[in-house]
């Protein structure tokens, strides 16, 4: 049961139909979409909400599926099922492109059956004669009109048309020229066409200059068309070949009706298959618009939700370019009613709508706008009481429109209804409106029904902390500023803080001393003391907030050192095992000709010659095998000075510093200038410089190659995170020398650890401009877009 019957439009759900609607791409999804209904069958739900989730992947993965030509043809059954009725070409043109798109979606979901199991499904009622679409395409051009070769006898009257409209136009071009020539023509007028006639124009003080049939003047009565008597008889029969042409059309498209005519059944079903598919679409595009998801099912009653943001004020403040500030709530068995307090204008009541609403839309099979761990079950009922509901007509107040509310409430509600109450009790004196609310609330609480109430009064604060199934919750405020925060808090009440808001706003000192009197020393004390503890939680959750920031961080920046340590001791066992082998290659050669120097000198019986020259022998050999010193280990001491010789360290890069200019310094290699940060370079001597300057020619700098083989996307998934900051260096060198302006990082969403190790380098780099996620359809914050100066 739903209370009351305007119940979409207090809750504002009315307003998402009207975005649905603007996201159908036709007719079709309209239908569907005014047809949505609030359900508790789970099974429903379930799968509504599994049919956009999976449209919201085939969005958000940017594959190509049809998005236009979802044209409603079913006004054109009617007309077709009359027999010897023929539709009109246009109208099969429009059955032509719906066929098509039926065809593409089709083919999309065959070759997708897997990853789009549950939108497959849908295409198992849908039958296609995919001869009918055959039939019908291949007499229709692009344009929607017969071709000349859709029959025989068309082909010919075409043809015989053409020739004789050329042979009129020849014989109305000579006269015209003539009449130019005499003057009895403008000269900025043609040949035109009167009545399905080609005439030609004339001054009206010459129209009697040629003999013809005048079929008309100008606006202005200046000029008459005229069709000359030489070319009437041409004119007729052009007339006649296309009443004939005409005749074969209808012909025609009456052939074509008469093959649609036994498919209309099958292609209402395709017009149902169609708007259902136009109408999930727009429900994945309002979805993604409001950041929604599809949640988790709690095998509890009740619900646990995370992050929950009102979707119509997610839209409005996004156009304001302003935050939304997050409510975290929840329903169980151990609270089953929420007690809301706190100051006005500090979010109780969107607080109430938001839940109603998200609830709402869940049980209407839209995905939602929470965190995906928020947890959601079904309710049967849902009642509301929220707004004015005062009634001159109906001789009601604003109080008696409530009690009604109130009255339906009681006879209705049980376990399984969830109800919402705004400002639950006001409208009458406080004394009795109190009393008559903690009455009601009882009787609710009895009821073992779940709801929200948002209140002022205190009575029913104390009764919520009194008993059980009760729980209450405040509107956080900010004492210091007396600014709302707009976030809800469960386990206190909450305080009005009337008399801080009185104070600020400038009320005199003497009214507030004697409210605060009239108030009494206690209940001020209470507020004080509610006001105290919520400051200091404030300052608690705000150190909390900071330490798991900092334990975030130092998780991330632990695994990577694990990675880095793994890395650099499988790095270290390759290198002793490469050098154990080169090691062994060497001696395993010395030896080699070491015999073969010992049997030489035994050949030539020791020999002098003979021995000096093994023995020069052998010692180019183990000069030749000497471990050569590496250039980039002469490394000098201080401070990076223009004109010094540096290396990028861990790369085999060398060059001269030309200036610096704050972190960066200007690094000339050869022919090719670059900005690198100090950080990232090491002295080294000139002789070092040279030694790698020849080794490592920029003379030989290829740009067209460079240019050639250069891609501006970067796929590090997979990538270990010391990996990817040697990749990022690498590519982003050459990014600049090849003068890219905007690039992509491929990273993936994952954790998210790739994606802050790779813009945390780069940040480093003065070079970007900025750092972005790619838009939401191409990838989302799975892609860092990178701009550069």
């Amino acid at each position: 049961m739903l209370y009351p019957q305007n119940l979409e439009s207090k809750l504002g759900f009315d307003k998402i139909r009207i975005s649905l609607q603007a996201a159908c791409e036709s007719n079709l999804g309209h239908e569907f979409v005014q047809k949505i209904k609030f359900s508790s069958d789970r099974n429903h739900i379930d799968k509504w909400l599994a049919q956009t989730n999976e449209f919201v992947k085939i969005i958000e993965s940017g594959e190509l599926f049809p998005n236009s030509n979802y044209i409603d043809i079913s006004p054109y059954f009617t007309k077709a099922k009359v027999e010897n009725s023929h539709l009109a070409e246009e109208e099969f043109f429009d059955i032509v492109l719906t066929l098509k798109t039926l065809n593409r979606c089709l083919d999309f979901f065959r070759e997708n059956r897997d990853d789009y199991s549950v939108l497959s499904e849908l295409t198992h009622p849908v039958y296609f004669n995919e001869n009918l679409l055959w039939s019908i395409d291949k007499v229709f051009d692009e344009r929607g009109k017969l071709r000349d070769n859709a029959s025989d006898k068309l082909y010919q009257l075409r043809k015989a048309i053409a020739s004789l409209r050329q042979r009129l136009r020849g014989s109305l071009d000579r006269i015209i020229s003539h009449s130019k020539k005499e003057g009895y023509t403008p000269d900025d007028l043609s040949i035109t066409i009167r009545n399905g006639r080609m005439v030609i124009p004339l001054y009206v003080e010459h129209k009697r200059r040629i003999k013809g049939l005048v079929h008309g003047e100008s606006a202005t009565g200046q000029t008459v068309y005229l069709e000359p008597n030489e070319v009437f008889e041409i004119n007729n029969e052009v007339q006649e070949l296309e009443y004939a042409e005409q005749r074969e059309v209808i012909r025609i498209l009456t052939e074509l009706t008469d093959l649609l005519r036994p498919e209309i059944e099958s292609l209402q079903g395709i017009m149902k298959f169609l708007g259902l598919i136009d109408f999930i679409r727009a429900k994945a595009r309002y979805a993604i618009s409001i950041q929604a998801c599809k949640p988790k099912w709690s095998e509890q009653r009740g619900f646990e939700w995370e992050k929950a943001r009102h979707p119509l004020l997610l839209e409005k403040h996004r156009a304001l370019n302003k935050p939304v500030v997050p409510l975290t709530m929840g329903l169980n068995s151990e609270e089953r009613i929420v007690i809301i307090s706190g100051p006005n204008a500090g979010g109780k009541s969107v607080c109430l709508k938001t839940v109603g609403l998200l609830q709402y839309m869940f049980q209407c099979g839209l995905l939602v706008s929470v965190d995906e761990s928020s947890e959601f079950s079904v309710f049967k009922d849902l009642f509301i009481d929220i707004g004015d509901e005062q009634s001159i007509e109906n001789d009601l107040s604003t109080y008696s429109s409530h009690l009604i509310n109130m009255k339906n409430l009681l006879s209705h509600v049980n376990k399984k209804s969830l109800f919402l109450i705004d400002e639950f009790g006001t409208g009458t004196e406080p004394q009795y409106g109190g009393a008559i609310a903690e009455a009601i609330l009882m009787e609710l609480n009895a009821a073992k029904c779940m709801g929200v109430i948002t209140t002022h009064y205190g009575n029913l604060k104390d009764y919520a902390d009194k008993n059980n199934g009760l729980a209450n919750g405040a509107m956080r405020y900010d004492i210091a500023n007396l600014q709302p925060l707009y976030e809800l808090e469960v386990g206190k009440p909450g305080s009005s803080f009337a008399l801080e808001i009185a104070t600020k706003i400038g009320l005199p000192k003497s009214t507030i001393e004697q409210a605060k009197r009239k108030v009494g020393v206690k209940q001020v004390s209470v507020d004080k003391m509610l006001g105290e503890l919520q400051s200091q939680k404030q300052e608690v959750d705000r150190a909390a907030d900071r330490l798991k920031v900092r334990e975030t961080e130092l998780e991330e920046l632990t695994e990577q050192y694990r990675d880095l340590k793994a890395h650099l001791e499988r790095q270290e066992k390759k290198v002793l095992n490469a050098a154990k082998k080169e090691a062994q290659s060497i001696v395993t050669g010395a030896n080699k000709e070491i015999e073969k120097a010992i049997r030489v000198i035994k050949e030539k019986e020791a020999d002098k010659k003979v021995v000096k020259a093994q023995r020069e022998k052998l010692e180019r050999i183990k000069d030749s095998n000497r471990v050569k010193e590496e250039t980039f280990k002469t490394e000098l001491k201080g401070a990076i000075e223009v004109g010094d010789y540096v290396q990028v360290i861990g790369q085999d890069t060398v060059g001269q510093v030309a200036a610096i200019k704050g972190k960066d310094a200007e690094l000339k290699m050869g022919a090719l200038t670059s900005f690198v940060k100090l950080n990232r370079l090491e002295k080294v001597s000139r002789k070092a410089y040279k030694k790698q300057g020849q080794q490592t020619s920029y003379s030989g700098f290829d740009y067209t190659a460079k240019r050639a083989n250069f891609s501006t996307k970067l796929d590090i998934r997979g990538k270990r995170a010391e990996e990817v900051i040697s990749i990022l260096d690498q590519w982003l060198d050459e990014a600049i020398l090849l003068d890219e302006k905007e690039l992509q990082i491929l990273h993936g969403k994952g954790n998210g650890v790739l994606r802050q190790v790779a813009r945390n380098h780069l940040s480093s780099f003065k070079q970007i401009s900025s750092l972005k996620d790619e838009h939401v359809e191409r990838g989302g914050a799975g892609i860092t877009v990178v701009h550069l100066k």
